[in-house]
């Protein structure tokens, strides 16, 4: 059996748009400030370690009603502007008909991801679908990852699984559950050094089958 775990921001599909619009609706309704821009939101999200309260909101907890007023907002609004990225789709389906396994670690909310994912019509072809709100740890945690693996009941001797991220805490949590990673260029982050880094979507299928 081969498993192939993905993450979803950055990775299948782009949502930096709706993301910003929905945060800087907080930080104008609750907080009186002027607009972030998206390559600012994507930088600060893709960082390893960061307190996003500070950076979006200026304060140093995530108030319940700023993250209430959010998740409402991105609720409606996740769904707005979001595609997935060229040959992604056809990367899925060619990865499904050869009888991979493939599922999704987020650490987006779940409610979200599925969202998202049954608008763009692929959520069907994942046979799970985690999100942070799910575990007790996100990523760089492994604890998403060991969850899908162990529904697919993951034997290291006979079985074989990446990760595949856009993110350096997406190859963190592939090697702390002692599984592959590959480091994709074409979302939100263009460079990596990790080992295993692929430009398209087609790449992913040249390493898997």
């Amino acid at each position: 059996m081969k498993i192939v775990i993905f993450d979803m921001d950055g990775t299948l599909l782009d949502s930096k748009k709706d993301i910003t619009i929905s945060v800087n609706h907080v930080r104008e309704a609750h907080h009186n400030l002027a607009p972030l821009s998206e390559e600012f939101i994507v930088e600060a999200i893709n960082m390893e370690v960061r307190n996003l309260s500070q950076l979006f909101y200026e304060t140093e907890i995530y108030h319940p009603a700023d993250r209430e007023l959010f998740e409402s907002h991105y609720e409606l609004q996740c769904v707005k502007n979001v595609y997935l990225y060229e040959g992604v789709e056809e990367m899925l389906r060619n990865l499904v008909a050869s009888h991979i396994k493939i599922s999704v670690a987020t650490n987006a909310p779940t409610q979200f991801a599925l969202r998202m994912l049954e608008h763009l019509r692929v959520k069907n072809l994942f046979d799970m679908i985690i999100g942070a709100d799910l575990v007790n740890h996100s990523k760089p945690s492994p604890e998403m990852l060991n969850n899908i693996l162990n529904y697919y009941s993951f034997d290291e001797k006979n079985h074989k699984a990446w990760m595949v991220g856009d993110n350096s805490k997406d190859i963190l949590s592939a090697a702390s559950a002692g599984i592959e990673s590959i480091f994709v260029t074409w979302g939100f982050s263009p460079q990596s050094s990790a080992k295993i880094v692929v430009k398209k979507p087609q790449e992913v299928l040249d390493i898997v089958l």
